[in-house]
């Protein structure tokens, strides 16, 4: 017992010289303060006006510029096709053979018809011409004379109509070969050789389609039409219009605006609207569904927020990130109108030179410093609905 109180002060002096260095390593650790975060970076762009057109895309569908049902003028066998379905085909060119053998010998007929009043035309004149003297000399009656010269007027009208006849037999056997009214694109043939044709059938022998240029017909709200009126009468060229793809790509060909119609539906309250458009290429077919950009309203200086710029608050409200002079990050409400090529038109609550966050929302709070980056973009200002 006496040797362990001997060694006690030994012990509690080894003790403190081993818990003394970890006491001070938890007061250093204590003391220490974590190294700042870096602000959040973000991208902003510094708001300007800028010059946009507001426009409504609208569903239309092609239509061709002149359609030609092929049918016959005379009835007869067809004896050959004499053109290649679905190419281009010249105005007079000769799509159909017909038999032309039953109107050839109708037309000889009528040229008979025209030979034998002609004959009898010249028999009755000159009887008129023989008793032209002998009534002068009162020998044969004024009576006589009449019924010569009357025989004489109906043969000259017989002789008439004996050469309207053969000109009109001499244009069936010209109508034995028919041939294209327009020029276009024709399609597949709908009767084949040695089928019977009539000028009453109910069918088409074939059908031509002018594309080189087409319509596009498009309904627009009644209310529009006054905004492209206005527009039209202070363009010397009408109002132009863009035609979309499926894939909402523009068509390069040109288009204008022909009219609007002089009616409105009264079940919709729309009215339609006939485009004009360039299609050299023909790649727009008749029947295709697409879509028209047409202007509604006059240039104008517009605020423009990339719509990644802008979110949405819990009741639908538009909100938006922008930095003060410090950047410092505030969240403002603000209105917005159409969209304008993926950009929103400001309408209210953001003003000339304010710097908006276009990405990089996530990691804001209001009043945190952010480390602001360009935001780039190239997108051309047009409105659409």
């Amino acid at each position: 017992m006496h040797t362990l109180l001997k060694k006690w002060p030994l012990m509690i002096a080894a003790a403190l010289a081993l818990t003394l260095p970890l006491a001070l390593a938890a007061c250093s650790g204590q003391e220490a303060t974590p190294a700042a975060a870096p602000p959040p970076g973000v991208t902003v762009i510094a708001l300007k006006p800028a010059a946009v057109t507001l426009s409504d895309d609208l569903p239309g569908r092609v239509a061709a510029l002149r359609t030609a049902d092929i049918r016959p003028q005379v009835g007869g066998i067809v004896l050959r096709r004499l053109f290649q379905q679905g190419a281009e085909v010249k105005a007079g060119q000769p799509l159909f053979q017909l038999n032309p053998a039953p109107l050839k010998a109708e037309f000889d007929s009528a040229a008979a018809s025209l030979q034998h009043a002609q004959a009898t035309l010249a028999r009755t004149t000159r009887q008129a011409e023989r008793l032209q003297p002998l009534i002068e000399a009162d020998a044969i009656s004024r009576q006589s004379f009449d019924d010569a010269v009357s025989e004489r007027d109906l043969a000259a009208a017989s002789v008439a109509q004996a050469r309207a006849t053969l000109e009109r037999r001499r244009l069936d056997v010209a109508f034995a070969t028919v041939q294209a009214p327009i020029s276009g694109r024709i399609g597949s043939e709908l009767v084949t050789e040695g089928a019977l044709v009539g000028q009453l059938d109910a069918t088409p022998m074939a059908r031509i389609q002018q594309t080189d240029q087409v319509y596009v017909d498009v309904r627009q709200p009644a209310a529009m039409i006054a905004s492209i009126h206005a527009l039209g009468t202070r363009a010397a060229d009408g109002v132009d219009a863009t035609i979309l793809d499926a894939d909402g790509k523009p068509y390069a060909a040109k288009a204008r605006i022909l009219f609007s119609d002089i009616s409105v539906d009264a079940g919709t309250g729309d009215a339609t609207l006939r485009i004009l458009v360039d299609n050299a290429d023909r790649a727009l077919l008749p029947g295709m569904f697409v879509r028209a950009r047409i202007a509604r309203g006059a240039t104008s200086n517009e605020l423009m927020a990339p719509q990644q710029a802008v979110q949405r608050g819990p009741d639908g409200e538009a909100l938006a990130w922008t930095l003060d002079k410090n950047h410092k990050a505030s969240l403002r409400k603000i209105e917005v109108g159409p969209v304008i090529n993926h950009q929103y038109v400001i309408r209210a609550g953001l003003k000339d030179g304010d710097i908006l966050v276009v990405e990089g929302q996530e990691r804001l709070q209001d009043g945190v410093q952010a480390a602001p980056h360009r935001w780039q973009s190239a997108a051309p200002k047009t409105a659409q609905r």
